[in-house]
């Protein structure tokens, strides 16, 4: 069976699109509030190694546009720091299984996790 983490915030729409995605195909996903406990830095970087760093925000969320983002120059070490404090800036659910990683609502992707 294949281990799927979802990191969301419960407030999202695709977190718990995620969440209902996996529960409906029987697969025990486990969600991590990104509100209650942040990414660990390995984590993150596995992310941002696939996706870049500006590949995981959310340019179109109210979190990235009421904050002012678009026309900030932060390095990569603030911005990290910024997406802990306010994990809405990211496209949000970040999901991870079998081997796979993917972000936002992608239902192709989470598929291609449980066929391996």
């Amino acid at each position: 069976m294949t281990n799927v983490q979802i990191f969301g915030v419960k407030s999202s729409q695709a977190t718990r699109a995620a969440e209902r995605f996996f529960k409906e195909r029987g697969v025990s996903a486990h969600s991590i509030d990104l509100k209650q406990k942040p990414m660990a830095p390995a984590e993150i970087k596995r992310f941002i190694q696939r996706f870049t760093l500006a590949g995981l925000l959310d340019q179109n969320s109210k979190a990235y546009l009421d904050s002012g983002m678009k026309y900030l120059k932060l390095s990569e070490a603030e911005l990290l720091a910024r997406i802990e404090r306010e994990p809405n800036l990211l496209l949000l659910p970040l999901v991870r299984g079998a081997n796979k990683i993917a972000i936002g609502n992608d239902p192709e992707a989470w598929k291609a996790m449980l066929t391996g």
